[in-house]
C-alpha cells in the first residue's frame, strides 16, 4: 500500500514522459492514417465507386471504411500473440510500418475511371491491411504505457493514449481543410490525395521515435523469469476463466464505449453534412473545434478514474448517451439549420405505397436499376435527398404516391433495357421527370434548404458537439487502464486487444453504415440513433451487473 501511495504521488519521471510521448505520438499518426478515409468518404465514393448510383456508392464507401474495422479483431489476434511472445516494442513498430505504407499507397491508387473495378478492390484490400495493423497497434500502445505506469496512476498515464484517436481525427480534419483551401475546386479531382501522401513523413517520424524506445519493464521481468506465454491464444480464449472475462469486457465495456465514441465524432459529422445540410467546411471546423475543447476530458476522466474507479465513469457515459441522444441530435438540427427544421415541422412528407412492392433501401450492394417498382423509385428518390418522410400503406398493386404539403406526385414503374445495363428510354425519361417534380416540391416546401452560416446558432451547435465529445471522453478515457487491469501480463496484449477491437471495430466501426442504412430504409432521419442507444443500454446493464472495478488491481501480482 505504501508503494502504491508513493507511486501515485511522486512526479512523473523523464523515462515515463518519454514512454507516453513516444507511444502517443506514434498512435496519433496511425489514427490519422485510419481516419483520413472516413473523413473523405464522400470523395472516395465518387473516385472509387463511380459504377454505382450516388446512394449506393456512398453506402459502399462507408462499407469499405467499415472493412478496416471488420478485420481489426484478426489483427488483434495476430499481433497480440506476437506482442505476448516477443515483446510490446517490436510488435507495434511493425504495425505502424504496415499502416503508413497502406495509407501512402491509397494516395497513389488510380480511380475507377482509370482501372475500373480493380480500383475499389485494391482500395478495400488496403483498408483491410490498415485494419489489421490498427488491430495490433492500440493494445500494444495501451499495454506498453500501462506497464510503465506506477500503481495508482494507470488511468492518468493511459489516458494520454486515449487522446490519440481524437487527435488523429482532428489532425486529419485540419490537413483536409488546409488541402481544400490550397487546391480549391481541384480537391475532388486530385487534391484529396495529398493528405494520404503526406502520411509518409508522419510514418518516418513515428518509426524513428519507436526505434528509440525500450521494452516494457513488466514484459522484460516476465521474460527474464521465463514466464512468457508459449500459446497466448489458447490461454486467452481456450480457458473459460479468461474467455468469460473477454466476453464480459466486450459486451459490458467496449461495445457501448465504441458506439458512444463513433456517434459523438463520426455520426455527428455525417448528421451535420447530410441531414442538417451544413456545408463540409463548416461542419469539419465545428467538429474540429469541439475536439479541441473536449479532448482534455480524456486526461481528466483518466485521472478521475484513479480516484473513484473506472467502471462508474464508463457506465455514466453510456447511460447519458441512452438518455440524451434523441434530444441532442434534433436540437443540433434546430440550431444548425433553423429554416430546415421549421420546414420539416411544417411540411409532413408521406410516401403511400404497397408494402409488398418495397425493397430495403439501405442495401449496400444495390444499384439504381435494382429499384424498379413504384415504391422503390419513390423511396430511393427521398433517400437520395435526405428528406424525412412517414410511410402509409396503399392498396395492393397501387402505385406509390409522394405527398409534400398539398402536392401529390405519383412514382412511375421502370423497365429494363434488354440490350444494355440500364432502364429503357421511356422509363428513364419518366424517372427523370418524377425526380424533377419531387425536387421542385421539396424545394418549394423548404426541405432542401442548405444551412446558412449567418442564421446558424453556432455557439449552441458547438456546445452540443462538445457535450457529445465529453461523453466520448467519459467512456474512452478510462477504458485502456481497465482493460489492462482485467488480464494477466503473460496474455494481456492478446486478451485485451480482442474485445477492444471487436467492440470498436464491429459495434463501432459499423455504426456509420448501419445508421445511414436505417435512415435510408425508414425515412426517419433519427431512426439510426436507435443503434447506438440500444448497444449503449446493453453495455450499461451488463457492465453494472457483471463487471468488477479494477482501479486497485496490482497488475504485477497477476503474473
Amino acid at each position: 500500500m505504501a508503494t502504491a501511495t508513493a507511486g501515485a504521488t511522486r512526479p512523473m519521471t523523464a523515462e515515463e514522459k518519454k514512454v507516453i510521448f513516444a507511444s502517443s505520438l506514434g498512435t496519433v499518426f496511425e489514427w490519422y492514417d485510419f481516419y483520413l478515409y472516413g473523413s473523405l468518404a464522400a470523395v472516395i465514393a465518387k473516385q472509387f465507386f463511380a459504377g454505382l448510383d450516388p446512394t449506393s456508392a456512398y453506402i459502399f464507401a462507408l462499407l469499405a471504411f467499415a472493412a478496416g474495422f471488420l478485420v481489426r479483431p484478426f489483427g488483434a489476434l495476430v499481433f497480440g500473440r506476437l506482442g505476448d511472445m516477443i515483446g510490446r516494442k517490436y510488435t507495434f513498430l511493425v504495425t505502424i510500418l504496415i499502416m503508413g505504407s497502406a495509407t501512402f499507397i491509397v494516395g497513389c491508387l488510380p480511380n475507377y475511371n482509370s482501372i475500373g473495378v480493380a480500383a475499389p478492390i485494391i482500395l478495400i484490400a488496403l483498408r483491410m491491411l490498415q485494419g489489421l495493423a490498427l488491430g495490433g497497434e492500440y493494445g500494444g500502445a495501451a499495454t506498453y504505457v500501462a506497464e510503465h505506469a506506477p500503481q495508482g496512476r494507470r488511468g492518468l498515464y493511459t489516458s494520454w493514449i486515449q487522446t490519440t484517436a481524437t487527435l488523429g481525427l482532428f489532425l486529419s480534419l485540419i490537413v483536409i481543410l488546409l488541402t481544400r483551401e490550397f487546391t480549391g475546386k481541384e480537391f475532388d479531382d486530385w487534391g484529396w490525395r495529398i493528405p494520404f501522401l503526406v502520411s509518409i513523413f508522419l510514418l518516418a517520424i513515428s518509426v524513428w521515435i519507436r526505434l528509440s524506445m525500450n521494452e516494457s519493464p513488466a514484459f522484460q521481468k516476465m521474460k527474464e523469469e521465463g514466464k512468457v506465454s508459449k500459446a497466448p491464444l489458447s490461454e486467452s480464449f481456450g480457458q473459460w476463466k479468461n474467455l468469460k472475462i473477454v466476453i464480459l469486457a466486450l459486451l459490458g465495456l467496449t461495445a457501448g464505449q465504441a458506439v458512444v465514441w463513433y456517434s459523438g465524432q463520426f455520426y455527428a459529422l455525417f448528421f451535420l453534412t447530410s441531414l442538417a445540410k451544413v456545408d463540409g467546411k463548416t461542419a469539419n471546423l465545428l467538429i474540429a473545434a469541439s475536439l479541441v475543447i473536449g479532448t482534455p476530458g480524456f486526461i481528466f476522466f483518466g485521472w478521475l478514474s484513479d480516484k473513484i474507479g473506472r467502471k462508474i465513469i464508463i457506465m455514466a457515459g453510456c447511460l447519458l448517451a441512452v438518455l440524451t441522444y434523441f434530444y441532442v441530435f434534433p436540437a443540433m438540427l434546430k440550431y444548425a439549420n433553423p429554416a430546415l427544421a421549421a420546414a420539416q415541422a411544417k411540411a409532413t412528407v408521406t410516401v403511400t405505397a404497397d408494402p409488398g412492392t418495397c425493397s430495403f433501401q439501405g442495401s449496400p450492394i444495390a444499384r439504381e436499376i435494382d429499384f424498379r417498382t413504384s415504391c422503390d423509385i419513390a423511396k430511393r428518390t427521398m433517400a437520395q435527398s435526405f428528406v424525412p418522410y412517414v410511410n402509409a400503406k396503399a392498396a395492393a398493386g397501387a402505385p406509390a404516391v409522394i405527398k409534400i404539403g398539398d402536392k401529390e406526385i405519383t412514382a412511375p414503374t421502370a423497365k429494363l433495357n434488354e440490350k444494355s445495363d440500364g432502364f429503357d428510354k421511356d422509363s428513364a425519361a419518366a424517372i427523370a421527370a418524377f425526380k424533377k417534380d419531387v425536387a421542385a416540391a421539396v424545394a418549394g416546401a423548404g426541405l432542401s434548404t442548405k444551412a446558412d452560416d449567418k442564421a446558424m446558432n453556432t455557439p449552441m451547435v458547438l456546445a452540443l458537439l462538445v457535450y457529445l465529445v465529453i461523453l466520448v471522453t467519459m467512456v474512452y478515457g478510462p477504458i485502456a487502464a481497465m482493460l489492462v487491469e482485467l488480464f494477466p501480463t503473460r496474455i494481456r496484449y492478446t486478451s485485451m486487444s480482442l474485445p477492444y477491437h471487436i467492440g470498436n471495430g464491429w459495434f463501432g466501426g459499423l455504426l456509420p453504415t448501419t445508421a445511414f442504412a436505417m435512415v435510408a430504409a425508414t425515412g426517419d432521419i433519427y431512426y439510426g440513433l436507435w443503434y447506438p442507444v440500444i448497444v449503449a443500454a446493453m453495455t450499461f446493464v451488463i457492465g453494472m451487473l457483471f463487471i468488477r472495478e479494477t482501479k486497485d488491481v496490482d497488475i504485477y501480482a497477476k503474473d
